[in-house]
Parts: structure tokens; C-alpha cells; sequence
């Protein structure tokens, strides 16, 4: 199985899975809970399945089912993993000639395998994290500027 798992949902996905989210979340409470997991049943065709989920199972599902519902582009990818420049581009929804310059310049770390680049999740995952805590912060200062500008924002 590939490792890393990316799936953009269609309408429909999204109408199943704001269903799902909204359904699960309001019937977690009510889960029997034994240890930090949960006992959960399934309707399948062929009947009832019950399964245990760990706790931590249960929020990405969750996550997962919201993300979906408003129809964002899903990445699941293990933090061991190591991703080829083209996934991570993906990933980072940027081309993969302008990661391979991110890489030259060092600001993401890199090995390489023979001729090719390799990324480890863990670090691609910091670089967008900390890309989206600047991000957000540089757009709550133009927030702030266009309102200190009366500006009508």
C-alpha cells in the first residue's frame, strides 16, 4: 500500500461525509468507552460489525470527515515516511521545480537516494506549519492595518 494517501472529494463525498462528521460526533459522547477506546458498531451490507477505535482514532476520523465535508483536498501521510519532491510539491501545493529550489536553499531538510531527493513527512509537516503560522499572522497585520485605515475590511 503507498504510504501517502491524497483524495480531493466530489459533492457527494462531501454532502456523505458532513452526514458522517455530524453523526459521529454527536454519537461519540454516547460510545462505550473502555480504556481510551471506543466500541463502535457498523452497518455493513452483509450486517453489524463492531469494532474497537482508540480514542485518538476516533478525532481523525472526525477531522478527517469535516475536512472532507467542505470539500478540502486530504493528505494522510505517516510522520516515518519520506516523500519524493513531486508528493511533496503536492503536498505543499507548490510546483516541483520551486521545491527543489526550497530544498537548494535549505529551508526544508533533504537526503538524497542515489540521484533523487527524499523528504521526511515529519519535517515537510513543521515547514508547513510553521509557513501557515506566518502566513496567518501577516494576514491578521493587514486585517489590522486595513481597519486601522478605515478601509471597509
Amino acid at each position: 500500500m503507498n504510504s501517502v494517501l491524497q483524495h480531493r472529494p466530489s459533492e457527494k463525498e462531501q454532502e456523505e461525509a458532513k452526514l458522517a462528521h455530524d453523526t459521529l460526533e454527536g454519537a461519540s459522547k454516547y460510545l462505550e468507552k473502555e480504556e481510551g477506546n471506543h466500541r463502535v458498531a457498523l452497518t455493513v451490507d452483509e450486517g453489524v460489525v463492531e469494532v474497537t477505535v482508540p480514542e485518538s482514532a476516533l478525532k481523525i476520523l472526525l477531522t478527517y470527515l469535516r475536512s472532507l465535508s467542505e470539500g478540502q483536498a486530504i493528505t494522510i501521510l505517516p510522520t516515518e515516511t519520506e516523500v519524493s519532491t513531486q508528493q511533496a510539491a503536492d503536498i505543499l501545493n507548490v510546483s516541483r521545480p520551486h521545491l527543489v529550489k526550497m530544498l537548494e536553499n535549505e529551508e526544508i531538510p533533504y537526503h538524497k537516494v542515489g540521484k533523487h531527493r527524499r523528504i521526511k513527512a515529519i519535517d515537510l509537516k513543521e515547514y508547513k506549519e510553521k509557513r501557515d503560522r506566518k502566513r496567518d499572522k501577516l494576514l491578521d497585520e493587514l486585517a489590522s492595518e486595513a481597519q486601522e485605515s478605515e478601509m471597509g475590511y
